[in-house]
């Protein structure tokens, strides 16, 4: 069992006492003030552009819009879609403020007769937008930009909050159960009972994470957040679609270890899959684990979710002697864009 002295020594720059925090920082982050927006009574298609955790934000205001009439579209690229007018808003985020990609999507965004607001810690981004007017919000970096995660969501939410059909309640909510969360998988909880140790302790080979549409956000955070920290090979599949493909893969023996992510509310005929894939790896005697979503809205599950998973990330990232913080491969390559 880990103890803290251990997570300290690996954990070098202290990653997980900010992961401790997040349930605060959430809080205070939606309480903050936030910027008048302009008005977008007429927007019926929003972009959100980022990349890495960046592009998890808009991967989550993705499946919170799903079921409204809001047409959303994440672009984890250079390139606006040609759908883009005068009815579209643009989000675009860069914790850092210097992600190439998505300054480019800022640049192509100007040049359209879309709306276009942008979020960042500074940087070439707040620049940008200072000097060709363009609606900005700076909202502190926390430690790495995949750690500022709830500062990002929370600011974004209160910001945004007027012009998009989100439920004020379903993000209280959503706050309260961060504050739950925490008591499980928090480093005050390095018991047996945390399950995020768990989860972390069981993962030796190459994690496959299968997850329902609606909960993707959660599943492409692991992954990530699995290789920045952990520094290990992760991979994502559509329950459904792995049915018709991923499936038969597991007919040659590996190190693939599966992880189900499943939604306490899906619909009928995905618990359906869930069911026979289940039965599948039993019968093969293909070890999996279930992690579960908790009920609530859209919202709830999905940064619970992501708590609990990101908070493995680190523990696995210190089970196997690793610093969670330094990712010098990315820096390899933003070294010559």
């Amino acid at each position: 069992m880990l103890d803290i002295s251990t997570i300290d020594k690996f954990d070098s720059q202290g990653m997980f006492k900010v992961y401790d925090k997040w349930p605060e920082i959430a809080k205070k982050s939606y309480q903050s003030e936030g910027i008048q927006v302009d008005s977008c009574d007429s927007i019926n298609h929003i972009i959100f552009s980022g990349m890495g955790g960046s592009g998890a934000l808009g991967d989550i205001f993705s499946a919170i819009l799903s079921k409204t009439k809001v047409h959303v579209c994440v672009v984890k690229g250079y390139h606006l879609p040609e759908t883009v007018d005068s009815d579209t808003l643009v989000v675009a985020t860069s914790i850092s403020g210097n992600t190439v990609e998505t300054l480019s999507v800022l640049e192509a965004a100007k040049k359209q007769s879309c709306k276009t607001i942008a979020f960042s810690s500074g940087g070439k981004m707040k620049e940008f937008c200072e000097k060709n007017k363009i609606q900005y919000r700076k909202i502190e970096q926390i430690h790495s930009p995949r750690a500022s995660f709830t500062i990002f969501l929370y600011s974004m939410l209160k910001t945004l909050e007027p012009i998009l059909p989100i439920k004020k309640t379903d993000i209280i909510e959503s706050l309260e159960q961060l504050e739950i969360q925490k008591k499980n998988i928090g480093s005050h909880n390095l018991s047996s009972n945390n399950s995020a140790i768990s989860l972390a302790e069981w993962i030796g080979g190459i994690p496959l994470i299968y997850y329902p549409w609606g909960l993707q956000a959660a599943a492409i955070r692991f992954k990530n957040s699995l290789q920045e920290n952990a520094k290990m090979h992760a991979m994502t599949e559509d329950v459904i679609e792995a049915c018709h493909n991923n499936i038969v893969s597991w007919e040659s023996v590996s190190n693939v270890q599966p992880i189900l992510i499943e939604g306490y509310d899906d619909y009928y005929k995905t618990k359906e899959r869930w069911k026979f894939l289940k039965e599948y790896f039993d019968k093969n005697s293909i070890s999996f684990r279930e992690v579960s979503s908790i009920t609530g809205s859209i919202i709830s599950k999905l940064i619970t979710l992501i708590y609990f998973l990101d908070y493995t990330s680190i523990y696995k990232a210190v089970l196997r002697g690793i610093d969670p913080t330094p990712v010098p491969s990315i820096d390899f390559i933003k070294k010559r864009l």
